[in-house]
């Protein structure tokens, strides 16, 4: 088993930044590829980002690309969401999601934390 945990959300204004994390334990971190995603009230639950478990490879949603950076750091066993210049239209619940091994892409994840919510306000 792998537990998430997810920290980082909080009120903003648009064109803030704000970074996200999410540590995970439960499994040797270098093997997870992890994927973050958000959940928009009365939406289903979308792609963010993702990096592969040895942080080579990296891809985005289109919608966050050049202003949303993933990253991680195997010895804090974390997982970073940079999010810049954001938009009320960033407003969600964003998760944290893992992996062993898979390629950094938007499905096949079996972990989940619990969330955090950011709001931007306009």
């Amino acid at each position: 088993q792998v537990q998430l945990v997810e920290s980082g959300g909080r009120l903003v204004q648009a064109g803030d930044s704000l970074r996200l994390s999410c540590a995970a334990s439960g499994r040797p971190f270098s093997t997870l590829t992890m994927g973050w995603f958000r959940q928009a009230p009365g939406k289903e639950r979308e792609f963010v980002a993702a990096i592969g478990y040895v942080g080579a490879g990296i891809y985005y949603a289109d919608s966050v690309k050049g202003r949303f950076t993933v990253s991680r750091d195997n010895g804090k066993n974390t997982v970073y969401l940079q999010m810049n210049s954001l938009k009320p239209d960033d407003t969600a619940v964003y998760y944290c999601a893992a992996k062993r091994y898979g390629s950094p892409t938007r499905t096949g994840y079996d972990y989940w934390g619990q969330g955090t919510q950011v709001t931007v306000s306009s």
